[in-house]
């Protein structure tokens, strides 16, 4: 039989916040799989490990019965394999195609990124969290889900709730309180939305999930939205920061980016490698496997680390860095295997395609006000929290 799992349990849970990096290191070099007191879950931190647990969903699973994220979104296709997960994610996928995207999404994603910057061009400063990524991205999947009537700022207060909620570990009763609100306001929103798009078939994924054969129950529907509405909004808003922010920091990069616009979707891709924005999801052992040698017993459940992968020094050369000209590799900022992430596309177009051109094309010689100023946090979702800029006007 294979190697215990080793335990590391002087590791303090704010480092894991501040700079997940350097833990990730030291317990990618101890072993395959390591427990980590502080996060209390085992980590698996390497590639190759990774890869292979998503190429075998039958011993890693993601069906979980008692995980936070069915209790407090529903039963949903994220905790779902095989066929039940295929015909939930048939009933979404139609809206996230990527011929869809720019046929259906493109316009609309320029149009509310051009408004939302024009509010803040003449300023000269902004915090680009609160006043740029947070209303581009929330608007943005507003209209692909198919929302009418909710501002940004409800959105953004359903998705960090339903977030949080899904991983209150702590049990801390506020946090439950508000990821039950969020939950009842958006299943109230759906129901007032669902008999438009009955009535009136169109591209959104509502729409779409009502179209789906076979027909979506209204708890498919409502756990379903409730998913769409925490990744869908995080990952693009985390993402447009960061890679302005790498960017930024970089500036004969950007240089070398701008003057060349096919180099805008590698910068992308590496941005999100940089700084994966959704760092880690679980999978649940179904049978006793070994893991690179290390024994995982039945019924325990391991952590996909794919933000530790994406800096596995065995895969990427200097991770730390920021490089856009770096050695063209696949990364797993989008996860692998059956779950991989449905948004890709919408998330390529929007950031990469529509928003950071947009931003260095108008805001004239945009730079960070103070380096010290930024912050970066999270370690299960990470990406930039604070990130005040100044340009000329």
């Amino acid at each position: 039989m294979g190697e215990p799992v080793k335990v590391v349990s002087d590791i303090v849970f704010e480092d894991l916040l501040a700079n997940p990096y350097p833990v990730f290191k030291r317990v990618r070099d101890l072993g395959p799989v390591v427990k980590v007191e502080a996060a209390n879950i085992m980590m698996v931190t390497r590639f190759d490990d990774v890869m292979n647990i998503e190429r075998d969903p039958e011993t890693f699973s993601s069906v979980n019965p008692g995980s936070l994220l069915n209790t407090v979104i529903g039963p949903n296709l994220m905790r779902k394999d095989g066929d039940d997960h295929a015909r939930e994610r048939a009933a979404l996928d139609p809206s996230l195609r990527p011929g869809v995207v720019k046929r259906c999404w493109a316009d609309p994603m320029r149009a509310i990124a051009d408004e939302v910057i024009a509010q803040i061009e003449h300023k000269g400063e902004a915090e680009f969290f609160e006043e740029l990524a947070a209303p581009i991205a929330a608007r943005a999947l507003g209209e692909i889900l198919g929302f009418e009537g909710v501002d940004w700022q409800t959105m953004v207060f359903w998705s960090q709730s339903l977030i949080d909620g899904s991983g209150n570990y702590s049990h801390d009763p506020e946090i439950a309180r508000k990821a039950k609100e969020a939950a009842r306001e958006v299943e109230a929103l759906v129901d007032r939305m669902l008999p438009r798009h009955r009535e009136n078939p169109n591209p959104s994924m509502l729409s779409s999930m009502l179209q789906a054969d076979p027909p979506q129950s209204v708890e498919q529907i409502y756990a379903n939205i409730k998913v769409a509405l925490g990744g869908g909004l995080n990952e693009p808003r985390d993402s447009i920061l960061t890679m302005i922010l790498g960017l930024l920091q970089n500036p004969d990069q950007l240089e070398r980016v701008r003057a060349d616009p096919s180099l805008w979707a590698p910068a992308f891709e590496e941005a999100v490698r940089w700084i994966s924005p959704i760092g880690m999801y679980p999978r649940r052992l179904t049978r006793d496997a070994e893991i690179s040698g290390t024994l995982v017993k039945a019924g325990e459940q391991v952590g996909l680390c794919v933000g530790a992968a994406n800096h596995d020094d065995r895969r990427f050369a200097d991770p730390e860095k920021f490089d856009v000209f770096r050695e063209k590799k696949s990364h797993l900022a989008f996860g692998a295997g059956s779950h991989f992430c449905a948004g890709t596309w919408v998330s390529r177009a929007l950031v990469s395609q529509i928003v950071v051109p947009m931003v260095f094309e108008r805001l004239r010689n945009l730079r960070l006000k103070d380096p010290e100023l930024v912050r970066v946090r999270g370690w299960v979702f990470r990406g930039p929290t604070y990130m005040p800029v100044v340009w000329d006007v």
